[in-house]
C-alpha cells in the first residue's frame, strides 16, 4: 500500500487504459504523478528511459504503454507488435530495477492465455497450450513482459505485478480504421454508415465468438485498488467482468447506441479469433473489487466521447 504523496510514473498516459488510470489516481488524491508523451520520451530507447527515470526517481511505475490493435493490425504487422512491445516493456522494467524502483504494475492482456484454455481462465493456465494465431505476436510480447517481471521478483526481490484485463473500451480509445479493437472499430463503422446512409455494415467473422468487455474507468478503479492493497502475493491477476456476450450481440448493441437502422452482414471468410476468453476473477474479488459499469452505459459514454473528440475520428 502506498500513500497519496508517492511519486508514480504512468507510462502510456495518453492511451485508453493509461488515461483512465491517470484520471482515477487524480480523483483519489494521488497528485504526485509523472508522465511523458511519445514525442517527449521514446520508450523504445533504453538510454532515454534510463535518463528519465534517474532524473524523476518515481517510487512506483504503472506500465500501460504498448502498441495495440485488433485482428487486422495484428495480422498485418506481427513484427512491429512483437518487437515494439518487447522494447517498450523491457526498457521500462530493466531501467526500473537499475534505478531502485521496486514497485511496478505491468498491463498484459487476456490474449496471453492458450486458445483452448479451460473456462473461466485461471492465471495458472499461462503457457499451458498454443496461442490464438491472430494475435500471437502481441501475446508473445506480453508473455515476455510477464515473465521478466516474475524473474526480477524471484532473482532480486522486487514487487512487480502483472495484470491481465479482458477487452477494454472507453474514452480516449483508438478508432483507427485498421488498428482498432472490436468496439471502437464497430462504433466507427456504424457511425460512418449512419452519416453516409449506407444500407449495411460488415462485421468480420460469424458473430458467434464470445467476448468479455470492461469499461476502462472500472479497470482504473481495479488498478488503484491493487496499489492500495497490502501484501499481494500473486504475480499475475486477472481483471474482468464475469460477463460474456457474442460479437453479434455486441454489434446489435452498438448499432442501437449509434442509432443506425441498416443491416448487419457477417463476413464468414474472415477469422473469428478465440471462441471464448472469459477470465476467472476470483483474485480481484477477494480484495473487494468488481466491475460496476454496464456495457450499455459504457458504450453510451464512449460514443459521446467519439462524437465530441475530433482527434478520435481521424
Amino acid at each position: 500500500m502506498i500513500n497519496k504523496n508517492t511519486k508514480i510514473y504512468i507510462a502510456g498516459h495518453c492511451g485508453l487504459a493509461g488515461s483512465a488510470i491517470k484520471s482515477k489516481l487524480e480523483q483519489e488524491g494521488f497528485l504526485n504523478l509523472v508522465y511523458k508523451t511519445h514525442k517527449e520520451l521514446d520508450l523504445t530507447d533504453s538510454n532515454a528511459v534510463n535518463i528519465f527515470l534517474a532524473k524523476e526517481k518515481p517510487e512506483y511505475i504503472i506500465l500501460a504503454a504498448a502498441k495495440v490493435g485488433g485482428i487486422v493490425g495484428n495480422l498485418k504487422s506481427p513484427v512491429e507488435f512483437l518487437t515494439e512491445n518487447i522494447k517498450i516493456q523491457t526498457n521500462i522494467i530493466e531501467n526500473a530495477f537499475k534505478n531502485n524502483i521496486n514497485e511496478l504494475i505491468f498491463l498484459g492482456s487476456s490474449c496471453i492465455y492458450p486458445k483452448n484454455s479451460q473456462l473461466p481462465i485461471k492465471e495458472e493456465q499461462l503457457l499451458s497450450g498454443s496461442l490464438e494465431t491472430t494475435n500471437e505476436a502481441y501475446a508473445l510480447a506480453k508473455i515476455c513482459g510477464i515473465k521478466l517481471c516474475s524473474y526480477y521478483n524471484k532473482q532480486y526481490g522486487t514487487n512487480y505485478l502483472s495484470v491481465m484485463p479482458c477487452n477494454l473500451y472507453g474514452k480516449n480509445d483508438n478508432y483507427h480504421q485498421e488498428n482498432a479493437h472490436v468496439i471502437p472499430m464497430l462504433i466507427r463503422r456504424f457511425h460512418e454508415a449512419k452519416t453516409q446512409n449506407k444500407k449495411e455494415v460488415t462485421v468480420w467473422g460469424t458473430g458467434l465468438p464470445k467476448r468479455e468487455f470492461l469499461y476502462a474507468d472500472d479497470f482504473a478503479e481495479a488498478i488503484v485498488k491493487l496499489i492500495q492493497t497490502e501484501n499481494i502475493e500473486d504475480e499475475i491477476i486477472n481483471i474482468g467482468t464475469n460477463n460474456e456476450i457474442t460479437i453479434a450481440t455486441l454489434a446489435e448493441t452498438i448499432k442501437k447506441t449509434v442509432g443506425y437502422e441498416g443491416n448487419i452482414i457477417y463476413d464468414k471468410t474472415k477469422p473469428d479469433g478465440t471462441f471464448s476468453k472469459k477470465l476467472n476473477t476470483e483474485k480481484m474479488e477477494a480484495i473487494g473489487w468488481s466491475a460496476t459499469t454496464s456495457l450499455e452505459d459504457g458504450l453510451k459514454i464512449t460514443y459521446q466521447d467519439f462524437l465530441t473528440n475530433d482527434n478520435l475520428r481521424k
